[in-house]
């Protein structure tokens, strides 16, 4: 019997409108996530990767039911998310969380830190009311803060102190799933990996699948099993994170690589010319999206869009020029 995937994501679509005018009337509308499709095992993180505005995190954030798509499904501990009942889909949320990118942004100023979190338990009905204290001051200790942290505001703590809450917050229930947006991308390099290496100690206690937003590449490298690419709502390359940064198929990917700093000679890419400004998100170009900033483009490319195809076991891109090359 084929054991199914903790996520199934299923040509996922999520647009924005545009509007105009005085009372806001939609003209047109943006592909946020375009027909994306991935699976996530269990206690996998997989890393998700592009510039600013590809669509990473209205896609974690469709993922959890916190946006509505336009098409597709999210399969979820095999239930589609967005077919279930409020109560079912209630119950749900207790399995998939996320941490939040600005942690000071995320927290009721007015309520305590050990409140915040308490309110998952509460609004789940988990424990006895008079065991829930004790949970909470158990998770801050998980996550290297000191029970008496319960008691604080959020202006009385640090950066880093506040996302180790996000994180505690985003445990408390022992989901299967946690999207991380960002979450260290607001913080000091040092905090940085000690959040990273908190989140790792955790994932393998936990036995969590992690999706990790982010534009640090490096940081990428460091905490995934795999990495989508994302380009304009789309996935463009899909592999195992070393297969990705050692054997790049894709141009996008190779831009990106090439435009990361290293010391490191055996690691650094070839550069790659300047891709140019990107294109209007609303007038993307024919065919394929990303021809108009490619070094590699083909007249094919002008014509049909590609398809995520296996270059490899696990290693997908989608690109004329690379099954052309392979």
């Amino acid at each position: 019997m084929t054991i199914p995937p903790l996520l199934d994501v299923r040509n996922l679509k999520v647009r924005y409108p545009i509007k105009t005018g005085l009372f806001g009337k939609p003209v047109d509308s943006i592909a946020a996530v375009d027909d994306v499709s991935f699976t996530l095992e269990r206690g996998e993180t997989l890393g998700l990767v592009g510039e600013s505005g590809c669509g990473k995190s209205t896609l974690g954030r469709t993922i959890l039911a916190l946006q509505q798509p336009a098409g597709g499904a999210v399969m979820f501990r095999n239930q589609d998310v967005f077919c279930l009942s409020p109560g079912e889909r209630k119950h749900q949320r207790r399995f998939a969380q996320m941490i939040f990118q600005n942690p000071r942004s995320c927290f009721d100023p007015r309520r305590t830190l050990g409140a915040s979190v308490r309110m998952a338990l509460d609004i789940q009905e988990m424990l006895a009311p008079s065991e829930r204290d004790a949970a909470v001051a158990e998770i801050f200790r998980k996550v290297g803060l000191r029970p008496e942290h319960r008691l604080r505001y959020p202006h009385e703590l640090s950066g880093g102190q506040l996302q180790r809450v996000g994180i505690a917050r985003a445990l408390i229930l022992k989901p299967d799933l946690i999207v991380c947006d960002e979450p260290v991308s607001a913080l000091d390099v040092s905090v940085q990996a000690q959040i990273l290496n908190l989140l790792n100690d955790l994932r393998q206690e936990f036995g969590l699948a992690l999706i990790f937003v982010s534009h640090n590449l490096a940081v990428v490298e460091y905490i995934a099993d795999r990495v989508a690419v994302m380009y304009y709502g789309r996935i463009v390359e899909l592999a195992p994170t070393h297969q990705l940064f050692n054997n790049p198929r894709h141009p996008y990917t190779k831009a990106l690589l090439s435009a990361v700093p290293s010391i490191d000679f055996t690691r650094r890419h070839e550069p790659m010319p300047k891709l140019g400004d990107p294109p209007n998100p609303a007038r993307l170009p024919s065919g394929c999206r990303f021809r108009s900033r490619c070094p590699m483009a083909m007249p094919r490319c002008a014509e049909e869009d590609p398809a995520m195809t296996a270059l490899a076991a696990g290693h997908d891109v989608a690109c004329h020029a690379a099954l052309t090359a392979s």
